[in-house]
């Protein structure tokens, strides 16, 4: 890659920026945006723009309706406040750079505090350090290097800062899409420092069944229907229709891990929650369901056959209801390629060192919230991010370190960057 003196002095500032990028991440770390709930939405949306404005971002809080998000469970709650952050740099192209806001909660079994910004063995540690907060982080060194050297730039930023990523109905970013309110091509931070060609993932789908009985005492049972046994039924043609469904393989190639096995679609029961002490009978049982589909699977069709398997195995059940609630839906991703995807892969290059023939093109049965993009008529979906196999992502103690930020940020960089060539071929 090609890069003048400006471009090479900015790159070089990323890696003398350490001190503003740890305190960035203090600031972000320690706002608690855990899905479910999403309550604190709006306090991040305030950080935010608190650390965009000075930098002349121009920042729109944008609020996704509540009767498109709220769950029939009650998991979502408070406004969902996504923003929508765009510099003017006087490119005649904008980059659209996407960021989920939320964290999975912290969970137990964390040696630091899990929302606060801890700086140990040689990683950083909290919650969304690497999923995906870090990424924040990383994009706005990247502009703080460029503005400190005045560097052209070949795209305008627009930070997308976005709400409900880790579940629910209705993603922020789908919304934004949607409503029309950004254009041009998108890099999405939802994945890994890898030498990644991003070939797509799978949708996914949360159905909760809730299934009611009759309480009573559990040494007079009589009048009482057991709401769990009452579902031994349904979980066995689960079971079954589980083995059934993971048969079916994707065109979309797999991940290295795989070894050349391909992709299948999944099915999990995946909780399930019921009773409250051995004297009383359970009058209300709750069950999860994850459904993992292939692009090549129609959702429509998917929903019919669980519907079909729950209805089928419930027929002629005591149980006095069951209900079903979709509590968080993820449509699958095809193929994101286009021809912005040469300039990122040399970008990436450029920042974690990446040998060019080590790039290669999978998938993955994990999901996003870019699906809702491309139906919303945006297909090149770039791909990047901090995630590693072993930083715990979702685990407790999850880290980043700060040579995976700085090469990160020097990537944005040199992606954003005017004057930034990439090698022929690759």
């Amino acid at each position: 890659m090609l890069r003048n003196s400006c471009l090479n002095s900015a790159i070089e500032k990323i890696a003398g920026d350490a001190d503003q990028i740890t305190d960035d991440m203090r600031r972000m770390l320690a706002v608690d945006t855990c899905f479910p709930p999403g309550n604190g939405y709006g306090q991040f949306a305030d950080l935010m723009m608190q650390l965009l404005t000075p930098m002349n971002f121009s920042c729109q809080r944008i609020s996704v309706p509540e009767h498109l998000w709220q769950a029939p469970d009650g998991s979502a709650q408070g406004d969902r406040v996504n923003v929508l952050a765009t510099l003017n740099s006087g490119a005649a192209e904008n980059c659209n750079l996407y960021f989920h806001t939320d964290t999975v909660p912290a969970g137990d079994g964390w040696r630091f505090p899990p929302l606060a910004l801890t700086v140990a063995e040689g990683k950083l540690y909290g919650r969304g350090a690497a999923d995906m907060k870090g990424t924040i982080v990383a994009a706005m060194a990247a502009v703080r290097a460029a503005q400190a050297c005045n560097l052209p730039l070949r795209f305008n930023p627009v930070f997308l800062l976005c709400t409900d990523e880790e579940g629910g109905l209705y993603p922020g970013i789908r919304y934004l899409a949607e409503q029309q309110l950004f254009s041009g091509h998108l890099l999405s931070f939802n994945g890994g420092a890898v030498p990644r060609i991003w070939a797509g993932c799978f949708g996914s789908i949360d159905l909760k069944v809730v299934i009611t009985g009759r309480s009573a005492h559990s040494g007079d049972p009589l009048l009482g229907i057991n709401a769990i046994e009452a579902a031994l039924p349904l979980m066995n043609a689960l079971y079954q229709l589980k083995g059934e469904v993971e048969q079916r393989t994707s065109v979309m190639p797999s991940p290295p891990h795989y070894q050349g096995q391909p992709l299948t679609s999944l099915l999990t029961l995946a909780s399930a929650h019921g009773g409250s002490k051995g004297s009383t009978i359970p009058e209300r049982f709750e069950l999860l369901i994850n459904r993992r589909y292939a692009p090549e699977e129609a959702f429509d069709d998917v929903w019919q056959e669980l519907t079909q398997c729950i209805d089928q195995a419930m027929d002629g059940s005591r149980a006095l209801d069951v209900s079903l609630q979709l509590i968080g839906h993820l449509a699958p991703v095809a193929d994101p390629y286009g021809p912005h995807w040469p300039r990122w892969q040399a970008a990436l290059t450029q920042g974690f060192g990446f040998p060019r023939e080590a790039f290669k093109p999978w998938g993955s049965s994990t999901s996003s919230d870019m699906g809702w993009v491309q139906q919303a008529g945006i297909q090149e979906i770039l791909l990047g991010g901090l995630a590693r196999p072993d930083n715990r992502i979702h685990a407790a103690d999850e880290f980043t370190t700060m040579a995976d930020v700085i090469a990160l940020s020097q990537s944005i960089l040199a992606y954003l960057a005017d004057d930034f060539q990439p090698t022929q071929g690759i």
